[in-house]
């Protein structure tokens, strides 16, 4: 039950619905047993009709007996109607008592309903609330489809196999355990047959149920290749079809389904066994009571002293009844749990992932910047791999440094560590002479803006996508940034001009288009401090002019981290520093680096920048 601990924390939020709760099905649980008990002074009146018989019963050794039998005399005695008015009498109440017992029933439902949806919607809300806090890092080892499989399908498998059976594990135990009780008090003896039988039932289901467990891990995970493989179909159309492939992702996704449909199969046989089984193992320890039972009374009538009458037999087996229909439904809930358990697991993995970048609530507060960022002895790791190493570089403030370097040589993970995408393994980053880590993560990003290669847009307006982040943005201020960024002309141009919804990740505008609206982002928030990682590498030459000039106006009076593999746009920089295989090589302007004769000198000849 550990496992379940987190589920299971979240209803300390409803301690006085879970007491409402348990109030109401005692209730329900009481009047079910009264209102099956009132079979007994039914079969008294119906088989026995006889007053000097019943009256003779009152001195049963029996408490059951001798009470309703002296209750039954004493009502039959009180009226004309005799035994017509005591069998009213006991119809009327069955009919309270059912009515009793399922409006309480009805008000556990209405109490436990909300229990059970704020519980997953808690338990969503901390995913989503988990994924926010995590690292970069993390998410380039887990596929995004996965990631949404956890969210969506591993939550609903909670929903339905764990919360949904919270029911029938309060409900159902009380209702056996009430019943059980009753049945004891009624005949001890014969309810010691049925205490031997219960738990040879329970090992029986669980060991089929524990068998669950596997097959539901599997099919979860065949559910998040799935979703990955559509969300690649969907973003690689283009790709797919000019390559012909269409033919292979076909065949990728097909196998995977056929995968999680058989897992799903044997899942499903192994479910629905655990009902009927439970079902035929109650049926029969039902006949052997029949047949224990029968003897008893059968001896009762010959002259023997257990106790047991033929009409208390009879409410004796009403009320067992009773207790079957709990003991399927707990046999069903395990078997529930156990499926549910491996969607817990792989929600657990998400939750339980470190926080390796953790803000500090309590930090120094930081508005401006006052003197520039440092790095001290910067090294990284990603888990063995080095890839930053001794990284001493000063960006004084208003200044422009540029990161220069072949493929994975480490420029855009440099970048990252300014905005604690991720922390550094070694060294330290100051700002204004402080350790980034002492400031509160928001006030630190509070002073940056990133533009990146990759245009970042929402299925939004373009309004709301220029004003992310700035609640308080007017119109005046949203329209001067795209302004400054160049956006503002093809804006207007739009039908609906500002509130023009852009698709999802803006695919109803063009490559510039979209990178314009990152740059006026950038614009309208104002930061001290600007990162462009390759802002223009991907466009073509009317646009990277447009966005080009966007962000020569956006740099202006800027701290600037600019990464480049076009080195042009570059060559204005006050210092570039060129970084290979997470070492810096190679620093200073342009016109001394083209006299070292170096790295950067061979980089510019194979671009050949005039």
């Amino acid at each position: 039950m550990k496992k379940y601990s987190r589920v299971f924390g979240y209803l300390k939020q409803y301690k006085a619905s879970i007491t409402a709760y348990f109030v109401c099905i005692i209730l329900t649980i009481v009047f079910s047993i009264f209102s099956i008990g009132m079979l007994f002074p039914f079969m008294q009146i119906i088989f026995v009709n006889d007053k000097d018989a019943i009256a003779k019963a009152m001195t049963s050794t029996n408490p059951i007996v001798r009470f309703v039998n002296t209750q039954l005399f004493d009502l039959i005695n009180s009226n004309s109607g005799g035994v017509f008015f005591a069998l009213g009498v006991v119809c009327v109440m069955i009919v309270v008592l059912i009515f009793l017992k399922n409006l309480f029933l009805y008000l556990s439902y209405r109490v436990l309903g909300p229990i059970k949806n704020g519980i997953v919607n808690q338990l969503r809300l901390d995913i989503y609330d988990k994924i926010l806090k995590l690292p970069i890092g993390f998410f380039t080892e887990k596929r995004k489809g996965d990631l949404m499989s956890r969210m969506t399908n591993d939550v609903a498998e909670v929903e339905g196999s764990v919360v949904g059976t919270l029911e029938g594990w309060i409900k159902d135990p009380l209702t056996i355990i009430f019943n059980l009780c009753f049945l004891f008090f009624i005949s001890p003896k014969l309810t010691g047959v049925i205490l031997l039988c219960i738990p040879i039932m329970g090992l029986v289901i669980g060991r089929l149920s524990r068998s669950l467990k596997k097959d539901s891990k599997y099919a979860a995970e065949k559910s998040g290749e799935a979703i990955s493989t559509v969300d690649e179909t969907l973003g690689g159309l283009r790709v797919i079809k000019a390559f012909n492939v269409e033919g292979t992702l076909r065949n990728k996704f097909f196998t995977i389904s056929d995968a999680f449909l058989h897992a799903r199969n044997r899942m499903g046989f192994r479910r629905d066994l655990a009902s009927p089984m439970s079902e035929m193992m109650g049926v029969a320890i039902f006949a052997g009571i029949l047949w224990f039972g029968g003897r008893i009374v059968l001896s009762e009538a010959q002259g023997g002293s257990l106790g047991l009458t033929g009409s208390l037999f009879l409410m004796y087996m009403g009320l067992f009844y009773n207790v079957i229909d709990p003991a399927k439904s707990i046999s069903t809930a395990f078997s529930n749990m156990q499926r549910g358990s491996a969607a817990i697991d792989r929600i657990e993995e998400v939750l339980k992932a470190p926080v390796t970048v953790d803000d500090n609530p309590n930090g120094k507060q930081i508005q401006t910047l006052q003197q520039g960022i440092e790095f001290k002895n910067v090294g990284f790791m990603y888990d063995d791999a080095v890839i930053l190493k001794n990284i001493n570089l000063t960006i004084p403030k208003g200044k422009t440094v540029a990161l220069v370097g072949s493929s994975g040589a480490g420029k855009s993970t440099l970048a990252d560590l300014v905005p604690r995408f991720h922390d550094t393994s070694s060294g330290e980053i100051l700002v204004d002479g402080v350790n980034i880590k002492e400031y509160s993560l928001q006030s630190l990003r509070g002073l940056i803006s990133i533009v990146t290669q990759e245009p970042i847009l929402f299925n939004d307006s373009i309004r709301n996508n220029i004003a992310l982040g700035m609640t308080g943005a007017t119109d005046a201020d949203i329209e001067q940034a795209a302004k400054v960024a160049n956006a503002h002309n093809f804006i207007v141009q739009k039908e609906e001009g500002y509130q023009t919804n852009i698709g999802d990740r803006g695919s109803k505008l063009s490559g510039g288009e979209k990178q314009r609206l990152t740059i006026a982002r950038a614009v309208l928030k104002n930061p001290p401090i600007l990162i462009l990682d390759e802002a223009t590498s991907s466009l073509d030459t009317e646009s990277e002019r447009l966005v080009q000039d966007a962000i020569n106006n956006l740099m202006t009076n800027r701290t600037s981290i600019v990464i480049a593999h076009r080195l042009s746009t570059i060559r204005h920089a006050d210092e570039i520093v060129v970084l290979q295989k997470g070492e810096i090589v190679e620093r200073g302007t342009h016109d001394s680096l083209i006299a070292q004769n170096g790295f950067y000198k061979r980089l510019v000849d194979l671009q050949e920048v005039k």
